[in-house]
Order: structure tokens, then C-alpha cells, then sequence
């Protein structure tokens, strides 16, 4: 890690030095993925290009010969019979069928949940609106006849996907004990070649603009559809998605009750792509410590916030998780700092509490943990199998509601 940035700033000053603005800025832009991320995504087998074989052809069956059309007999003047197209009749039993009163077309009602399936289900969708569009899967659980409890946004790490970021996390498998929803957003190579979320650029540090606007859209709708309220909506992600994930609890605190961080940086730690490998490199000033932080509108709560991150960690420095508390906390002192013991490793827990009693932000250190998800499937890409468990103690305290 300390050999790739000087490297990548030496490539970028050059290319600067020769009038290549554009290369210059696209050599910082991979670098910051190559950054991000401390190990190679997990090689894939080559999948050998296959062409299905034609199927056996069925032997045609002849058409028996067509009856002769009887004609109707009609008197002199009669207006002409006309008779309806193949697809008529059939949508006219099946509006027949329907009970009184009930449209055969109705929209949605945003106020009231739709019915669930008693399965799980995996959807693919894509969320547009006026800030961008993004594609994204949605877990939906089994078993909520009235609709999902609650909803996590789950924002994946450079070079990650929504499936890959699933596998790691095994988030829907806890999502699914507790009743949640999940949406799993997909950052694309157009908007960063590293897919990473652009959380150093400016434009997407602030309410109502760029990719905060986006993500707040994609869950607004979800809320709207499913009759959900701020209590029951949060988000969590892995490094660049952990950064966008604390931008969206600043930002958007009307939409999002609690944040869970893992790995990531404070809001504002960069202003661009050469701050941003720096505050990676060696820690990064949340906003807060600037005075640049924009305060944010519509509630009554700041969302409350759970970190994770390693000690170990050589992609994103370790103290950029107390910045993030900080941020959160401000000049407040904890209320309960507990060493533990998770599957043989060691790991310190820090609790901060409001007035009343209720533990709005903590903060778990791990011994020896890298850039990795705690606790997550080996199965997926940045996982450390080996604990404790992030998705299972974020759910645990998102869905400890505040007195």
C-alpha cells in the first residue's frame, strides 16, 4: 500500500506536467480502486464458451383442415356482424370473472403494504429519478404476509457487485430472521472505473445532489411502496460504500434512522482524488473539524451510527473510524468501553449515549482484522470468516429503537 500511492502520484504529476489532464485524472481514478482493495478478487475459473445443440426437432403435427365459415344470416339494412380479434373474448371472461366493484386494472396504493409471497424473493430492478439511475436486487423475506418489517441499503466496496457484496455479508440470512428487506444497489464502471462509489468528489458529499440524491431516491420509493417509516430504514456498507454509507446518515437523516460502517471514512475526509488516497493512506479531517459540514433538514434525530474496522487494516487507515465518531459524537465522552473476546480474537467496543439512556453510536475495534467484512462468508470477495460478526451485531443494533 505505502508503495502504490507515491507511484500513482508520480504517474499522475508526469502525465499533469505534459498537458495530459485527462490521463492524469484517469490514473488517480484507478488508483484509488487499486487502494481500496488490499487482495485480488478471488480468480475465476475461464468458462468455456458453449453453444447449445439445435433440439431434436418435434415432428410437425398437420393442422386438421379448417371448417368452412357458416354465414350468418342478417336482414336487408342490418348493420354488418363484426367479430372480435382472437384476444377480445378472453379479456372479456376474465373481467367478467371479477368481483363487483373491483377495476380490472388498479394502481398501486402507496399508503397501504402490498401482499408479500410466503417465499423469499430475489428481485432485479432499476431505480430512476431525477438525480440518475442505478440497477439494484432486492431481497424481500418469507413470511411477511403484510409486507417486510424494515429495509437496509447495503452498498458494496470498490471492485464488488450486489452478488458478490450478498455473499460476503450474508446479510439477507440475518434480514430474513428479523423480517427486513434488502437492496443491494450496483455502482457501475461508467461512473467509476473501479465501481467504486464516489465518495471524495464534493458533488457527492451534500444533500440533493449526485449519488446521495440517488440512493435517497431508490429508497424513498421502496418506503413508499412498502409503508415504511425513517424508524424502519438503514443502510450499511464496505469502504467506499462505508463512506457513502455516513454521507447518507449526515445527509439524509429524514430517510435513514441508523448507519452501519465498516471500514469506511468520515464525510469530507477528501475533496478529491489525491485527498482521497491520502486520507486512505494515513486518515483523513471529517468536515466537521473544517467547518464545511452542511447541516441537514426534515428530522428530528440525527441517524445513529455502528462502526466496524480493523486494526490491521492497509487499505484504509484505522483512524478514520474514530473520525467518523467524532463526527457523530462530537466532544461527548463514551459511556462504556468493553474489551471482548469473538472467536478468539480480540476486539474493543466503545459505546457513546444520548441523555436518556440511549446508545446512539458504537464503535468496534478489531485486533488483526484487514480490509475485510467481520464475520462474512468466504464465499464472497473482502470477508474475514472469522469475527465477530458485523451484519448480525448491525441488525442487532438497528433494531434497538430508541427510547
Amino acid at each position: 500500500m505505502p508503495t502504490i500511492i507515491p507511484r500513482a502520484m508520480r504517474r499522475a504529476r508526469r502525465l499533469a506536467r505534459v498537458g495530459k489532464a485527462q490521463s492524469s485524472a484517469r490514473a488517480m481514478r484507478r488508483a484509488i480502486g487499486a487502494a481500496m482493495v488490499t487482495t485480488t478478487l478471488a480468480s475465476l475459473s475461464t468458462l468455456h464458451a458453449m453453444t447449445p445443440g439445435k433440439a431434436p426437432s418435434a415432428r410437425k403435427r398437420r393442422k386438421p383442415p379448417a371448417k368452412p365459415r357458416r354465414k350468418v344470416a342478417t336482414r336487408p339494412g342490418a348493420p354488418p356482424i363484426r367479430r372480435p380479434s382472437p384476444g377480445v373474448k378472453p379479456q372479456r371472461v376474465a373481467r367478467a370473472s371479477l368481483p363487483a366493484g373491483l377495476p380490472s386494472e388498479q394502481a398501486p396504493d402507496p399508503s397501504r403494504p402490498p401482499i408479500i409471497a410466503p417465499a423469499v424473493q430475489h428481485l432485479e430492478r432499476t431505480h430512476r429519478g431525477r438525480a440518475g439511475a442505478r440497477d439494484f436486487k432486492l431481497f424481500l423475506p418469507a413470511g411477511q404476509s403484510q409486507g417486510p418489517r424494515g429495509l437496509i441499503l447495503m452498498l458494496h466496496g470498490c471492485s464488488q457487485d450486489p452478488g458478490d457484496f450478498a455473499t460476503g455479508t450474508d446479510m439477507n440470512a440475518v434480514a430474513q430472521r428479523h423480517g427486513l428487506a434488502v437492496a443491494w444497489p450496483a455502482q457501475t464502471r461508467t461512473h467509476n472505473g473501479a465501481a467504486c462509489w464516489n465518495w471524495f468528489a464534493p458533488v457527492n458529499q451534500v444533500r440533493g445532489r449526485g449519488e446521495p440524491a440517488v440512493l435517497a431516491g431508490l429508497v424513498r420509493a421502496l418506503m413508499r411502496e412498502f409503508g415504511l417509516h425513517r424508524r424502519d430504514v438503514f443502510v450499511a456498507g464496505l469502504s467506499a460504500g462505508g463512506a457513502m454509507a455516513v454521507i447518507l446518515a449526515e445527509t439524509y437523516p429524514d430517510v435513514f434512522s441508523a448507519a452501519g460502517v465498516h471500514s469506511g471514512l468520515a464525510r469530507g475526509a477528501a475533496s478529491g482524488v489525491v485527498s482521497a488516497l491520502s486520507a486512505m493512506h494515513s486518515g483523513g479531517t471529517p468536515a466537521t473539524a473544517r467547518g464545511r459540514r452542511r447541516p441537514a433538514t426534515g428530522t428530528r434525530s440525527p441517524a445513529r451510527r455502528i462502526v466496524f474496522h480493523g486494526d490491521a487494516d492497509s487499505a484504509v487507515h484505522p483512524s478514520n473510524a474514530p473520525q467518523i465518531v467524532r463526527a457523530a459524537v462530537g466532544p461527548r465522552a463514551p459511556v462504556r468501553v468493553t474489551p471482548a473476546e469473538v472467536a478468539g480474537r480480540s476486539c474493543l467496543r466503545t459505546e457513546y449515549a444520548l441523555p436518556d439512556g440511549t446508545v446512539d453510536v458504537e464503535l468496534w475495534q478489531i485486533k488483526g482484522a484487514g480490509h475485510a467484512w467481520s464475520g462474512g462468508k468466504a464465499g464472497g470477495s473482502f470477508t474475514d470468516p472469522q469475527g465477530p460478526d458485523a451484519s448480525a451485531e448491525m441488525v442487532r443494533f438497528f433494531l434497538t429503537r430508541p427510547g
